[in-house]
């Protein structure tokens, strides 16, 4: 049970790390385009991915609950839950359905599984463009002192940085389902 907690600690480490060192290097760069001065750019590059890495973390966090929101309907499903995001449920168990009740607040059934539709994507998506543009726009300003540069900044960089988020987020998401097929490949063993 440890030896899973420190796993799952330590993907979400390396998730979030890997995601501030890609928002480095394309706040520098969107920086240096926008302002033609290095010493800026590099400013906004540090300073700005470091506040939106600690958002993005926040974000992906919300995102997580709203993507299981209606999934945990009591102890054992809290628990179920919590099992299958440490990996410790084989994929079967992680997408049976269970069915409960037929009164008020119940459903026909749900999978631990995190859903993964289109509409979930973009609207994770657009939230994390609108929290981008946000923090980039005032991080750049507190900087520049400029707004004209700061929204410049605030708008040109987060539209490169969702774009850059969204394949990172299905970088991890495939790489979470192939330690999830290794491990129910290594438990059929």
């Amino acid at each position: 049970m440890v030896r899973a907690i420190l796993s799952t600690a330590r993907r979400l480490a390396l998730k979030i790390a890997s995601y501030g060192a890609m928002h480095l290097f394309v706040a520098i760069l969107v920086a240096f385009a926008i302002t033609r001065d290095w010493r800026l750019a590099l400013a906004v590059g540090f300073v700005e991915p470091f506040f939106q890495t600690i958002a993005y973390s926040i974000h992906d966090r919300v995102w997580h609950r709203v993507e299981r929101r209606g999934m945990l309907t009591g102890v054992e499903e809290a628990s179920e839950a919590f099992t299958a995001r440490l990996g410790m449920m084989t994929p079967e168990e992680q997408t049976r359905a269970h069915g409960h009740g037929h009164g008020f607040g119940s459903h026909a059934g749900h999978s631990h599984v995190l859903p993964r539709s289109f509409k979930q994507i973009a609207a994770k998506t657009v939230t994390y463009g609108v929290m981008h543009f946000a923090v980039a726009v005032l991080v750049a300003f507190a900087l520049t002192r400029d707004w004209r540069l700061a929204l410049a900044i605030g708008t040109i960089e987060p539209l490169v940085q969702t774009l850059f988020f969204t394949v990172h987020d299905r970088i991890w998401t495939r790489i979470e389902a192939r330690k999830a097929r290794r491990a129910a490949e290594l438990a059929e063993v």
